[in-house]
């Protein structure tokens, strides 16, 4: 495997300048530029399978949402939310010093890139959104509070890969070299009770927000990301695992009559969210892209 370059960008926040890390991978003069943005509890090396596919036509960049991975913690847990990400990577693309971007958003990333491409002057050319919508189906939202933000600590590689595993079946199938390469990136050295080995890469304190959200503030979020949809102009592309349970049929055939009109494609065997490692998946991202 090629390894891509790394970078970090400051932010600005109420408290403060943090820092953002990003991988990058092709040509770094290349016109074309692809942001790939992950989920909740997850970081830039998500995508690079996807981003050494797409490297041989575009300039890639992945970046750790504040945070996770290689980015800082923000000093204010109540700061982790969508305006705070959108003004990061509004920072980041001024970084790159392009004037349009294409999106590739899993979860979390997809809300975040619904956001920027809803904006007036919006930097967003084409959107793929990766298995999310205005409506979060509360099933998935308890099921992603079972372990966000809780301690969480792993002996080697192959314990966390495994433990991992079982929270993200709705990743779809992948062989044991796939799956430990999703899931080194994830994990950071740590020790407990003497004993070396291996604790999440991200922050938990990403999940105060999660466990404040009460129905009310989930239901004026709803009507918040209705709105932005409403507003997107881009084509987009949005992708659903047939299985699954945060992104509903319903949602995804609303978010295809309304708004940009999505072009919609589930993928069968796949729930809550396809990590875009199968060839099929990356060639359905790569003819939307470069088309």
């Amino acid at each position: 495997m090629t390894e891509p370059r790394t970078g970090r960008v400051k932010c600005l926040d109420a408290r403060g300048i943090h820092h953002m890390a990003y991988t990058e991978w092709g040509d770094a003069d290349h016109p074309h530029v692809v942001v790939c943005a992950h989920g909740l509890t997850r970081q830039g090396r998500d995508f690079d399978v996807l981003a050494q596919d797409l490297a041989r036509d575009c300039r890639v960049v992945c970046p750790d949402v504040v945070g996770r991975g290689r980015s800082d913690w923000l000093a204010d847990p109540m700061a982790y939310v969508v305006p705070t990400y959108v003004a990061d990577m509004v920072t980041l693309v001024a970084r790159l010093g392009v004037e349009q971007v294409d999106w590739v958003g899993t979860s979390m990333g997809g809300i975040i890139g619904m956001a920027l491409a809803s904006m007036p002057n919006t930097p967003v050319r084409r959107l793929v959104v990766n298995d999310v919508g205005p409506v979060i189906e509360p099933v998935a939202l308890a099921r992603i509070g079972t372990y966000v933000g809780l301690p969480a600590f792993w002996r080697s590689a192959e314990e966390a890969a495994e433990a991992l595993r079982g929270i993200s079946i709705g990743f779809g199938p992948h062989t044991d070299a796939e799956w430990l390469a999703l899931t080194r990136p994830q994990l950071v050295p740590a020790e407990q009770d003497g004993v070396p080995g291996f604790k999440p890469h991200y922050d938990p304190a990403i999940g105060v927000p999660f466990r404040h959200t009460t129905p009310e503030l989930a239901a004026a979020s709803e009507a918040l990301l209705w709105q932005a949809w409403d507003r997107i102009t881009a084509p987009t592309l949005l992708l659903r695992g047939a299985e699954s349970d945060l992104l509903s049929a319903a949602t995804a055939q609303a978010m295809a009559q309304r708004g940009p009109r999505a072009r919609v494609h589930e993928l069968p065997g796949v729930g809550h969210a396809p990590t875009l490692v199968a060839a099929g998946q990356r060639a359905l991202v790569r003819a939307f892209l470069l088309e």
